[in-house]
């Protein structure tokens, strides 16, 4: 590919600039992202920064201890899950940033947030869709009841005209669909490559500040899921959260990567279905199956999700055997974990699977990548092995290592008053979690700890035992 002499070039994807065209990007490794760009400002070199005069400050320093927190303080949005995750509310001036992949919910999930901000705030909501007219974002609002006198409407995509409907509507909370649909005028690039992104984020940032505006940005995702368009845009942004779930399935999470202003791995819940999105305070119900009868290959754990702790079922099933390499099947954990599992259940239980299919999910749709859900996957495994159900009311938390042993995991307690809330009395523990070290237990439920795979079986075992003595 021959280029002038003199040309530039810059990734669309990461903003790195190559010395020269390639076809795959250096630094972030896309395909066909690398286009030629404008060269460069020229920077400030010393000469010219002692060349730069001084000027009297717009305002002056002043101690912090003069200086009024009130103006910070977080506003609750209305809808208890979205402010759950932004640390009860959002906070004027601040700018969020909202990724999610298509068609997972972001779009509804923002318009009942601009609803309720219009209905129980004191000013007005602006909507402003790049990719909708506004007729189609008044049907979904129509559908979901988000209809309100005091939440505006625009379908643009030019930075001017925003600002143009921000001076005549004067809103408390701006909310943009998406920013990689805006293009700044005299800015090169076009409308969501790497210069327009940032001058667009940038300019919209400044506007929050000084107006104290609320602003939440839609981004969209690459196929890898991270944000598209250049890292900075994660720099610029006060507030940072990721949009989750599954097409197939009802859960939605609100993830937070990022937040200046709250904690950063909290996670709000949401259901979505025909009538719109509503929140979820109590999700756990949505990861457990209530058998009329005892069922082998299931067991019990509790994950955390950031700070929730989420009773989660896992499932396996013990298939037909099969010379040569039997399939390993997995849906909502790391397959890479469960062929650790096998292997650990057939070298230190004695429980021959290496020539059998097994197949592995948890209930509901629910991601589960953490280490603490190792020994329910194990006692599910030996369960479905065995065909011994596993008490109905017995939940297990722990991290199974290749000797077999059970290692500690974080935040015990807060996952066992959760299985305790929702009826369970019977729980195993690793070493040094149980009520001795931590010197808290919860109402009505035993705890046993357990050094390792063989100890964990043999209570599980015997509690079924007790349950169904046959």
């Amino acid at each position: 590919m021959t280029k002038s002499r003199g040309a530039t070039y810059q990734c669309d994807v990461c903003g790195h600039r190559p010395t020269k065209w390639m076809g795959r990007c250096p630094e972030c490794g896309e395909w066909g992202s690398v286009i030629e760009a404008a060269p460069p400002a020229a920077g400030l070199g010393p000469t010219a920064l002692r060349a730069v005069p001084s000027r009297a400050p717009l305002e002056p320093a002043r101690p912090i201890a003069q200086i009024s927190a009130a103006p910070a303080q977080a506003r609750p949005t209305g809808v208890a899950e979205f402010d759950r995750v932004l640390g009860g509310g959002i906070v004027p001036g601040a700018v969020v940033l909202l990724a999610g992949e298509p068609g997972v919910g972001k779009s509804t999930l923002l318009l009942d947030v601009a609803q309720q901000w219009a209905k129980h705030g004191d000013t007005p909501s602006l909507v402003v869709s790049g990719e909708e007219s506004v007729s189609q974002v008044r049907l979904r609002a129509e559908r979901i009841g988000a209809l309100h006198e005091r939440l505006y409407l625009a379908a643009e995509s030019d930075l001017s005209a925003v600002l143009g409907h921000l001076d005549a509507v004067k809103p408390g909370l701006l909310i943009l669909d998406s920013v990689q649909t805006i293009s700044a005028p005299g800015t090169d690039g076009v409308a969501g490559g790497v210069t327009q992104v940032r001058a667009v984020t940038a300019a919209l940032v400044a506007i929050a500040k000084e107006r104290g505006l609320a602003t939440v940005l839609v981004g969209h995702v690459t196929k890898d899921g991270n944000v598209a368009g250049p890292r900075v845009l994660e720099h610029l942004v006060d507030v940072v959260l990721n949009f989750e779930g599954d097409k197939h399935s009802s859960l939605r999470m609100v993830r937070g990567l990022k937040n200046r202003f709250g904690a950063a791995d909290e996670v709000g819940c949401f259901e979505m279905h025909e009538g719109g999105i509503t929140s979820l305070p109590d999700p756990s119900g949505l990861f457990l199956t209530r058998y009329a009868d005892a069922v082998s290959g299931t067991c019990v754990s509790v994950a955390m999700e950031g700070r929730r702790a989420l009773v989660v079922e896992v499932q396996t099933l013990i298939g037909a055997q099969t010379p040569g390499s039997p399939r390993r099947t997995v849906s909502g954990l790391d397959s890479a974990r469960l062929a650790m599992i096998i292997a650990v259940l057939q070298q230190r239980a004695q429980i021959q699977l290496h020539d059998r299919e097994v197949y592995a999910a948890t209930v509901g749709g629910l991601r589960v990548t953490e280490p603490a859900v190792d020994l329910a996957l194990a006692l599910a495994a030996a369960s479905a092995a065995h065909d011994l159900p596993m008490p109905p009311d017995l939940v297990v938390v722990g991290e199974v290592g290749l000797t077999g042993e059970v290692r500690r995991v974080g935040a015990v307690p807060r996952r066992l008053a959760e299985a305790a809330r929702l009826g369970f009395r019977f729980a195993l523990v690793p070493p040094g979690c149980g009520p001795a070290a931590t010197g808290v237990t919860p109402p009505g439920m035993r705890v046993l700890e357990v050094g390792d795979v063989r100890t964990a079986l043999h209570y599980a075992v015997k509690a079924s035992a007790e349950v169904d003595p046959r």
